[in-house]
């Protein structure tokens, strides 16, 4: 988990979407171990005579582990970095550049079965010795099994101080620095599990122990302080599985629901009220952009709490920590994702500004960037549009940027004071373009749709056919109508130099971020020194949308591709 071990971590970088995809299949070694044990119960009958426990089994199987198995690996190991066995195998196992505990598993099937046998041999002479029982066998497996994921798992969890109290040990335990300097420094630190056949085999990395110390030792620093961090939020109970250290290979895509979620329901539910009572924000992902480092942060909160009234100061609060945490650290921009910054909740970011108004760090709603995007789905020869949502804060920026731009808006509103507050925000010349409506039918014969606030599927049959409907509402609204289109929710495309990056962001394809997502990364990457909370500036959208693809982000709206 990256909030427990960000501070221990051996390599900086992340995993991306190559090394997923090429890591997917990393449980083929448990499936053979599955496949070689259920043959050897169906040919040696006796196995299932096993008694439950035998102390010496375990005994005679350690010594037989550290006197074959160990040499047995090492030299094998070796073989297998010869350049012929390296080539057309182990190389693959070498393909990953960040260690990780499913690396362990990522092998050719010629290794797999090397493996089998180094396991295999303490097991079987334990059983011929007369000493085999049931929890030696899937103890030693599964011991087996963990101490190479802990090798492969790219953090230091082995305090230093243990090896100065007792520094024989370091030569009878790797540790997953140990192992990692063996994927960068390949001719050293072949060993399974006991630097000691490396020390005898003379590759024993004399950086090894250093690395490891300096590791530990930093562990309760700050690590590397991110230039920019996204504040996010859980949508609902099924979209909190959909988290690198959950589910890797399932965060890597795009979210949706799936069957093998539902058992692991009532295990999120009771998560969620441990982390409604006590919680705070924390770090759930990560990727580098042109040497800066991005972070994404999420406050333990789901997206029904922002609607229970007596649930909003303590939101509220987790969200102001998590500022006052990244001004501490020296954040330069933090971006507040979808119901963080909710006008009702904290006035879209305002509410923090206002109280504390030395920030160094710039609060960013990044709505800015959501609107551009959504304006410049439009074709050039649109002249009539249906806005619902029309007096919120990018339902306000819309109407008056599509005025200007001679662009007949029908706002659906029954509040005539919130339509006339906008109306003369209008230059004088524009107002005639901007016309309150409170009912759907005044929106029957319009074909662009822009739908700021849900809408049910008896108020979409209003809609002519062939109507296309932009919408920046959050969750998007059902799409029944078949003759009609729907967009996506306002989103872009980070550029393609981003380093690291291996989760979707919720419903998001790979590499896609929401437009307040990508707001921050401009905001930061042009180095502006303003807030960006509060009411749109209708006058910097173009400004914004232009840096945005100056720095290489595009757009990926259906109406686009």
């Amino acid at each position: 988990m990256f909030f427990l071990t960000r501070n221990r971590w051996i390599k900086q970088q992340g995993v991306d979407f190559k090394q997923i995809d090429d890591e997917w299949d990393w449980d083929n070694f448990i499936i053979l171990q599955a496949m070689l044990a259920s043959m050897a119960c169906l040919i040696f009958p006796s196995l299932n005579t096993l008694p439950l426990w035998n102390l010496k089994g375990f005994i005679a199987s350690l010594l037989l582990h550290v006197t074959i198995s160990e040499p047995l690996y090492y030299w094998a190991h070796r073989l297998f970095h010869k350049p012929y066995l390296f080539i057309h195998y182990h190389s693959l196992h070498h393909s990953s550049p960040v260690p990780h505990p499913f690396t362990a598993g990522h092998a050719t099937p010629l290794e797999h079965l090397v493996l089998c046998t180094v396991i295999g041999i303490p097991i079987t002479g334990s059983i011929l010795m007369g000493y085999g029982s049931t929890a030696m066998i899937y103890g030693h497996v599964l011991v087996f099994d963990f101490f190479r994921c802990l090798g492969h798992s790219n953090a230091e969890v082995v305090p230093h101080e243990v090896f100065n109290k007792l520094p024989l040990l370091r030569y009878f335990i790797y540790t997953p620095t140990y192992h990692s300097l063996h994927h960068t420094e390949m001719e050293t630190n072949f060993c399974l599990f006991m630097p000691l056949f490396d020390a005898l085999g003379n590759t024993l990395n004399t950086k090894s122990f250093e690395l490891h110390k300096r590791i530990t030792s930093n562990s309760g620093k700050n690590g590397r302080v991110p230039d920019f961090v996204f504040l996010a939020h859980v949508v609902d109970i099924m979209s909190a599985m959909h988290t690198p250290f959950a589910l890797r290979s399932f965060a890597s895509t795009p979210f949706c629901m799936r069957m093998f979620l539902l058992p692991f329901w009532p295990l999120t539910f009771m998560i969620m009220l441990v982390m409604w009572g006590w919680s705070k924000t924390f770090l759930v992902s990560f990727y580098n952009l042109r040497g800066r480092l991005h972070q994404t942060w999420v406050v333990p909160r789901f997206g029904f709490q922002y609607f229970l009234p007596f649930a909003t100061k303590g939101i509220n609060k987790h969200i102001e920590e998590a500022i006052l945490r990244a001004d501490r650290l020296g954040v330069k921009v933090i971006s507040l994702a979808a119901l963080n910054k909710n006008e009702a909740l904290n006035g879209g970011g305002t509410l923090f500004v206002n109280k504390h108004p030395e920030l160094k760090v710039r609060v960013v709603h990044g709505n800015t960037l959501t609107a551009a995007v959504i304006l410049n789905e439009f074709s050039k020869d649109v002249k009539e549009v249906f806005l619902t949502g029309a007096t919120s804060k990018l339902g306000r920026a819309t109407a008056l940027y599509l005025c200007r731009k001679r662009v007949r808006v029908l706002m659906l509103t029954s509040s005539t004071e919130r339509f006339q507050k906008i109306l003369k925000e209008a230059p004088v010349d524009c107002q005639n373009y901007l016309v309150q409506v409170t009912k759907y039918q005044a929106a029957q014969n319009c074909k662009t749709w822009i739908v700021g606030k849900w809408i049910t599927p008896w108020e979409q049959s209003w809609a002519p056919s062939g109507t296309h409907f932009h919408q920046f509402v959050v969750p998007p609204i059902l799409p029944i109508r078949r003759d009609c289109t729907y967009g996506d929710l306002a989103a872009m495309r980070l550029p393609p130099d981003v380093e690291g990056l291996g989760s979707c962001e919720y419903t998001m394809e790979r590499g896609v971020v929401h437009a307040c997502h990508a707001g921050g990364v401009v905001h930061q990457l042009e180095g502006w020194s303003h807030h960006e909370v509060g009411a749109i500036d209708v006058d910097r959208i173009d400004l914004v949308w232009e840096a945005a693809l100056k720095l290489g982000l595009k757009p990926v709206s259906s109406v686009n591709n």
